[in-house]
């Protein structure tokens, strides 16, 4: 005979277990996203400190938007070590995104090197600016979309379809935090939007760009990756500048030289194979 008032059955207990492990799980899918709501927070602080006009607070959105680059990996990596990928957590990170590398780095680049300047050619030069501007952004949510809709290339998770949006900010605070004086000459302006355009144009390209995510930092490695690791780390704490700006210019070029390469290969087999079928 079953006391189902005085002891559980076995049906209630799977109950309870099942809500214990639901709400572990809820736990867990928050830790990924509080990675993500500090990136989106590093990015409306770099937007605020960047329309404020001043010229230490340059550097302080540049740095900001850095910091948004190191939880943006930190929240799919943790997704990824706990199992806690998921669609929520997928379209957060990307609207997050926007906001960091997209609207974030544009209102800096527009401020930094435009707005900043106070000569009379200056105002069809704020037009342009913040027209070109926009263009950034909607090239950066372009890219995050097709990202949430494509994925990576094809052949695995080595590369990425276009420039992911992080390089492209990294690109542009990193030349803001080596400079970070305002520009105050039209044709250094001029060149600092048509890098702008040429970002914007790079994500959503189809030019494809190495991910790392195929280095199991789990595995055993050489030791000269520790000190490699250790020197790169060093390098950015103490000569921040000119390592991030090399770092982020190497890894732009790095995936255009790759895209040249196999079109040249492409351009030079194909005629030999159009040969072979002859």
């Amino acid at each position: 005979m079953k006391f189902d008032g005085l002891y559980p059955t076995k049906h209630a207990a799977e109950t309870r277990h099942s809500l214990h492990t639901h709400r572990l799980h809820r736990g867990i899918y928050v830790l990924p996203s509080i990675f993500t709501v500090a990136n989106l927070l590093c990015g409306y602080y770099a937007i605020l400190v960047a329309l404020d006009g001043q010229r230490p607070n340059f550097d302080k959105a540049a740095i900001a938007i850095m910091i948004a680059c190191l939880f943006d990996s930190l929240d799919g990596a943790v997704a990824r070590a706990t199992g806690t990928s998921s669609a929520f957590g997928k379209e957060f990170d990307s609207l997050a995104d926007v906001v960091t590398f997209g609207i974030a780095p544009a209102v800096l680049a527009y401020a930094w090197g435009v707005r900043a300047m106070a000569v009379p050619e200056a105002f069809h030069l704020t037009q342009l600016g913040w027209l070109i501007g926009f263009f950034y952004v909607v090239c950066c949510a372009w890219r995050l979309a097709r990202f949430n809709l494509q994925g990576m290339a094809k052949g695995g998770n080595r590369y990425f379809t276009g420039m992911p949006a992080p390089a492209g900010a990294l690109m542009v605070v990193a030349v803001v935090h080596f400079h970070y004086t305002p520009i105050q000459d039209v044709r250094l302006s001029l060149l600092w939007l048509l890098l702008l355009v040429a970002l914007g144009v790079l994500m959503s390209s189809r030019v494809r760009h190495y991910s790392f995510k195929d280095i199991q930092w789990a595995r055993r490695l050489p030791s000269l990756t520790v000190v490699v690791v250790a020197l790169l780390l060093g390098a950015i704490v103490n000569f921040s500048r000119i390592t991030i700006l090399t770092l982020a210019s190497a890894y732009i070029l790095h995936g255009i030289t790759l895209e040249l390469v196999r079109f040249t290969r492409h351009s030079h087999h194909s005629p030999l194979r159009q040969y072979h079928r002859i």
